[in-house]
């Protein structure tokens, strides 16, 4: 299964078949075109927002449904219109029509003497003549319905590239980190080796000062018992298998695919905690950088999983 990214594009133009391509006295018009745009972007949950026209409102709900049925999690925007609904030449009126709007203005500018006369535009909008054609409610329903399940699927696609990308991204800062991890381990028994040493070498200094006699065995006991808790303290071995561990699953989760979004999340958050351990508990500038580089590596993982569904 693909690890699918919450950030895609998607647009689908169909022409609506079924509308009238002529106006009622066999004048052309252009045909009606669906154009439906789908964008988004990384959100906590699946957050859907429709932009459809007032005529188009009414669908809301089926799309919705089929936008849920096909998206999890992400700020989704559907943005839907219907183009070309003028006729290209409009219909003349019935000479009816015509003679009953003379009449009309007739009575108004008899009354109203300052009243302007009727335009050709305002003829033509009052006559129904500039009327937009339209498909039947069915034929229209199930073209929104095709139209909004090609732009899932094309933007599923989109979203399952980028996902692909994202994947080798965590895929190669994982094999950094085990990388860094691999140069800690050894350091800590040097360490803990080097303050053994410098304990003793200074508990011979403080007796030599003091009697100018040899290390007593009780004095050599408690820098030994110094030197252990020394270890103890700076000791991450524990750290360093619990994010090697941490590490196996997030590759486990790249190789699996999915809704892995929220899982990886929680990873990177026991990422940062072990790194920031390792760091505290550093006793050398090598250590130290180390976490750092981690650190780094680990920031740089949870921006792109903010991303990934």
């Amino acid at each position: 299964m693909a690890v699918y990214s919450m950030t895609g594009y998607a647009s689908v133009q169909r022409p609506l078949s079924g509308a009238p391509s002529e106006t009622p006295d066999g004048t052309a018009s252009t045909p009606l075109q669906i154009t439906l745009e789908l964008r988004s972007v990384n959100s906590r949950f699946l957050d859907l927002s429709l932009k459809l026209p007032d005529e188009l409102r009414q669908h809301e709900s089926t799309l919705r449904d089929a936008l849920t049925q096909r998206i999890r999690r992400g700020k989704v925007e559907l943005r839907l219109s219907l183009d070309g609904r003028g006729p290209a030449l409009p219909a003349a009126p019935t000479p009816a029509l015509l003679a009953r709007l003379a009449q009309l203005q007739g009575m108004v500018q008899g009354s109203l003497p300052q009243a302007a006369g009727l335009s050709i535009a305002e003829v033509l909008r009052l006559s129904g003549s500039d009327a937009a054609p339209t498909a039947d409610a069915p034929t229209l329903a199930q073209a929104l319905l095709d139209c909004t399940t090609e732009a899932a699927t094309a933007l599923a696609s989109a979203r399952a590239r980028e996902g692909e990308r994202l994947a080798a991204m965590l895929l190669d800062r994982c094999s950094q980190l085990r990388a860094l991890a691999k140069q800690a381990l050894p350091l800590v028994p040097e360490l803990v080796a080097q303050q053994k040493q410098r304990f003793l070498e200074r508990w011979r200094e403080a007796l030599s000062l003091a009697e100018g006699s040899t290390l007593p065995e009780a004095a050599q006991e408690r820098a030994l018992t110094e030197a252990t808790a020394f270890a103890i303290r700076i000791d991450v071995a524990e750290e360093l298998t619990r994010l090697q561990s941490h590490l196996e699953e997030i590759e486990r989760l790249c190789q699996r695919g999915g809704e892995i979004g929220k899982r990886l999340d929680f990873l990177i958050q026991e990422l940062h905690r072990e790194a920031n351990t390792l760091g505290s508990k550093a006793a050398a500038l090598s250590l130290t950088r180390i976490a750092v580089d981690m650190k780094v590596l680990i920031e740089q993982m949870r921006e792109q999983v903010q991303n990934i569904e």
